[in-house]
């Protein structure tokens, strides 16, 4: 079996958003983050603003949020996918398996776990899903 390569070319914003395989360091995934939380805040800005605080604060439910435009499961689901892809990559950047991704779906645990994969650094050497930060590894076999 061949030794894996380093994969020609820049990574991408579609790779980093959108791929979990491969290293991404802390920049780049805090602004995979703030890209998007800042588009998620677009339609919950708009229902906010659509809301009659007349009956009170206790009265809003997330359920709300979700019905009130047919494209939000979508863009939730998107949301996710993202999330999952960048934690994944964070992940595998310090050398541990993307299967620790899971805690992401724990409420609390997962704005820890955020938090505190942005904030270790990785690792400085090559290791098995990727030669450096920011990079996949090409399949063997590939050209």
């Amino acid at each position: 079996m061949s030794q894996p390569q380093p994969h020609p070319g820049p990574p991408s914003v579609l790779w980093l958003l959108f791929n979990p395989i491969g290293r991404v360091s802390r920049e780049p995934y805090w602004l995979g983050f703030a890209l998007v939380w800042a588009l998620m805040g677009i339609p919950f800005n708009i229902w906010i603003r659509t809301i009659d605080f007349s009956g009170g604060i206790e009265e809003l439910a997330l359920a709300d949020f979700v019905e009130s435009n047919a494209l939000i499961p979508i863009l939730l689901f998107a949301v996710q996918w993202v999330e999952l892809a960048l934690v994944i990559k964070r992940l595998q950047d310090r050398g541990l398996t993307g299967l620790l991704a899971i805690l992401v779906f724990l409420p609390i645990i997962n704005v820890l776990f955020i938090i505190a994969l942005g904030l270790i650094p990785g690792e400085d050497r090559p290791n098995r899903y990727g030669p450096y930060a920011n990079s996949r590894w090409q399949r063997p076999g590939k050209t």
